[in-house]
């Protein structure tokens, strides 16, 4: 009987065949249990989107299924136990049997649980293989991912975009799917989309792959899920997964150079003189101006962003002038300083940035 599905069900986006081979009663365990994550958060394994996370789900059904029966059999044991030889008052003028040794139980709960940690094992190593060996369908489209302190860099090589934070990808289908070639600039970080795929780490100097295809449009939520520094915690994930034609109006609107036709005199104007004659030109970038720093994200379209500081800070005019005056005090341990601007400057240069749609 096989718990998952077939490599040409997952190709084509229909992982969860392998569900309807699956018995009734962990089929209604996952119901129980998506129903009850699904309303309490929208990160979790139990309402996949993606074929990838549609394998994982199944596979997690199957290990909570036999983990249940473990659970039950030791319970049930544990139960009899205690009512078949609860102390009794006519026990109290001889001693219990004594009992040394059961090779068949010895046996029994040796043998047993290496069964069950092989089939945990194969199973898991099936659904990786699987997943892995789907091929590159030629529709496929390809972002670079690179993970920093605490913040995400895409790149789309195909359109000339390099975006932060808030990573666009369109619907896909059987032929169509995001494959995101992922590595580090500085420590170890690990991409982790729950509702889209699995984990996948990040590590300087190497370079890992995953693909996901998102099957329905809407926004998926995600988190670095693996240490790396004082604000691992706030360095969040998001996914707008579009319809084709959204996603290509967004890649053409990403394409223009940053917005430079302001008043002179006005506050958005002075704004873009006080960001591009300060440090800040040594860290971000702008496109079509002079800055051209990468150490920190780029903001050529930053107004388009729903959120800062990696998804943690809604984007509004009063956040991003609190961000840029003192970013340590909305998030610890940025490693973005103040620069001790005065008021007016900060003023004029949210203003600037708050027109870089």
């Amino acid at each position: 009987m096989s718990f998952f599905p077939k490599q040409q069900d997952l190709k084509h986006g229909n992982g969860a065949r392998g569900v309807g081979q699956t018995p009734a009663a962990l089929i209604c365990l996952g119901m129980i249990c998506a129903g009850a994550a699904r309303a309490q958060s929208p990160t979790n394994i139990f309402d996949p989107a993606a074929t990838p996370a549609r394998s994982i789900f199944v596979l997690s059904m199957l290990v909570l299924a036999v983990t249940l029966g473990i659970f039950l059999v030791v319970g049930g044991l544990l139960a009899y136990a205690l009512v078949r030889f609860r102390h009794r008052p006519q026990d109290e003028a001889r001693e219990p049997a004594q009992i040394y040794g059961s090779n068949q139980i010895e046996l029994s709960w040796t043998v047993i649980p290496i069964l069950i940690v092989v089939m945990l094992f194969l199973s898991t190593t099936r659904v990786i293989l699987g997943t892995e060996a789907i091929a590159k369908p030629a529709g496929a489209l390809d972002v670079i991912v690179i993970g920093h302190q605490f913040w995400w860099e895409y790149r789309y090589p195909k359109y000339g975009i390099v975006t932060a934070n808030e990573l666009h990808v369109p619907v896909s289908d059987a032929n169509h799917a995001t494959y995101l070639t992922m590595s580090s600039a500085d420590v170890a970080h690990s991409f982790w989309v729950p509702r889209l795929a699995g984990k996948m780490d990040l590590i300087p100097n190497r370079i890992n792959t995953m693909w996901i295809d998102p099957e329905q449009a809407g926004l998926y939520l995600g988190q670095c899920a693996q240490y790396c520094g004082t604000q691992h915690a706030k360095m969040l994930l998001r996914v707008y997964a579009q319809s084709p034609a959204d996603f290509d109006a967004w890649a053409a609107q990403q394409k223009l150079p940053a917005r430079n036709d302001f008043f002179a005199g006005s506050a958005a104007a002075e704004g873009e003189k006080v960001f591009m004659q300060n440090a800040c030109i040594n860290c971000h970038a702008i496109a079509g101006t002079v800055a051209t720093g990468r150490f920190g994200p780029d903001l050529t379209h930053l107004a388009s962003r729903d959120t800062i500081a990696a998804g943690a800070i809604e984007n509004t005019p009063e956040n991003l002038r609190k961000w840029i005056d003192d970013p340590n005090s909305m998030k610890p341990g940025s490693l973005m300083p103040s620069m001790h601007l005065s008021g007016k400057e900060l003023d004029n240069i949210t203003a600037y940035l708050t027109q870089l749609q």
